[in-house]
């Protein structure tokens, strides 16, 4: 093992993350290599800088004016077009990240985090932390309705099992349902939560989120390590008064010793920058310090080095233009959330004229882009089929049981119409 990882080893032991961390997150660090050393030359070498291979001219990076030209005049430089991107991101682009997340989660604002990293889009962060905390037989327990992804890159991927739990009890989240799947789990116990969720569309009121944290405390308690990775992919989107507003990372980062809190995250839904591919991952418990932190941010560091080497820098300079000096940035979002909230109530109003159907239910739902029926022993395949055949209507089959419907991209006069008709589909079919 290199003399870097055993030393950032020695740093996490007897740490709430080390115990997770995977026979690959042992053996990882960042190295002392090009990367590193092109960094420091960019510091201190004066006279010449001939470490990073990337070819430049007058100090400018060579490009193609074609791809340049496509910018507007002054908007970006073309070191900022062209240039590599730190391992780690941005700079100053992580820094206003974590302001802003500070800023939505005032829970944060006394709590010690790591350093926001840049990743390659939230699935990227959530593939790293796989590799990093997961090694073949780790259990991971979750929710039963969740993101189709998160099979193939924590059981495909690496071998792990996913140990599920009813996600809904009695029209709520099911806390007891989670607190004992983590308790029948062994001394360290992984733990994946979504909201607002995929498929669902559902969000824990505050009294929920306040239940979740107790129960998680409880199993902290027990003398249980417990790692729970937040993936928020869809922060922001709340469109209910009783709904929690912040992150469940922002209320575990200094609730206990024992709980390694994780939260994946990124400017593409709350910045409306999908293709982008611009994540942040960063790291927090009341049981790791500074030099602990930093450990797990060089880990990661190392596993950014080896996957991609770098993050795409265009995306990076265009989000800090427009966070540093952006005219309409918080009036474009504003009005994004207000047509989000439109579809969602529009889509309500639908469902709830269908109230006397059982051959389909709904989910409860009440934030984020999507909402989902539940086909009630039906094969969610045949009528996703159906529509598509039948309707020209797209929707998505997730594991045979529940039918997704992402509202976020049917315009609000067209929802009431869908919804009508996945019910009449669903009643040909199954009545």
């Amino acid at each position: 093992m290199n003399i870097l990882a055993q030393q950032l080893n020695e740093t996490l032991e007897g740490s709430a993350a080390y115990g997770f961390l995977s026979s690959l997150g042992r053996r990882m660090y960042f190295p002392k290599g090009i990367v590193a050393q092109s960094d420091e030359a960019k510091e201190k070498a004066k006279t010449y800088n001939a470490t990073v291979g990337l070819a430049t001219k007058d100090g400018v990076p060579m490009h193609l004016e074609d791809i340049m030209s496509m910018f507007r005049e002054g908007a970006l430089t073309p070191a900022e077009v062209f240039n590599y991107a730190p391992g780690g991101g941005d700079k100053e682009l992580r820094r206003i990240w974590k302001d802003e997340m500070v800023r939505k989660n005032p829970s944060l604002k006394n709590a010690r985090t790591s350093q926001c990293l840049v990743t390659a889009g939230l699935t990227h962060a959530i593939s790293m932390v796989s590799q990093l905390f997961f090694d073949e037989g780790c259990s991971l327990v979750l929710p039963d309705l969740f993101w189709d992804n998160y099979e193939l890159i924590f059981h495909d991927m690496r071998g792990g099992e996913l140990h599920t739990f009813p996600f809904f009890r009695d029209g709520r989240f099911n806390v007891e349902g989670m607190k004992e799947a983590l308790m029948n789990e062994g001394d360290h116990v992984r733990l994946l939560l979504n909201f607002p969720n995929n498929p669902t569309g559902y969000t824990p009121s505050s009294g929920e989120m306040d239940r979740i944290v107790d129960a998680l405390v409880e199993v902290a308690e027990s003398g249980r390590k417990l790692m729970v990775l937040c993936d928020d992919a869809y922060f922001g989107l709340f469109f209910e008064q009783e709904t929690a507003k912040e992150s469940l990372f922002a209320r575990l980062a200094d609730a206990h010793e024992n709980i390694f809190a994780i939260k994946g995250d990124a400017a593409t839904k709350e910045d409306m920058v999908w293709g982008f591919r611009v994540g942040f991952l960063t790291y927090a418990s009341k049981g790791l310090d500074e030099a602990q932190l930093d450990a797990l941010v060089k880990k990661t560091l190392g596993m950014i080095r080896c996957t991609v080497s770098n993050c795409d820098r265009p995306g990076q300079s265009l989000l800090l233009h427009a966070y540093k000096e952006g005219r309409s940035v918080a009036e474009d979002k504003a009005r994004t959330f207000d047509e989000m909230d439109r579809r969602y109530r529009a889509v309500r109003r639908a469902v709830s004229q269908h109230a006397s159907c059982h051959v389909i239910e709904p989910y409860p739902f009440n934030s984020g882009y999507f909402m989902a029926f539940d086909t009630k022993g039906h094969d969610a395949e045949e009528l996703r089929r159906h529509l598509l055949d039948s309707r020209s209507i797209g929707t998505v089959n997730i594991m045979g049981t529940t039918l997704r419907v992402a509202y976020c991209s049917v315009e609000e006069d067209k929802l009431e119409d869908l919804v009508n008709q996945i019910y009449h589909a669903a009643e040909e079919l199954w009545s």
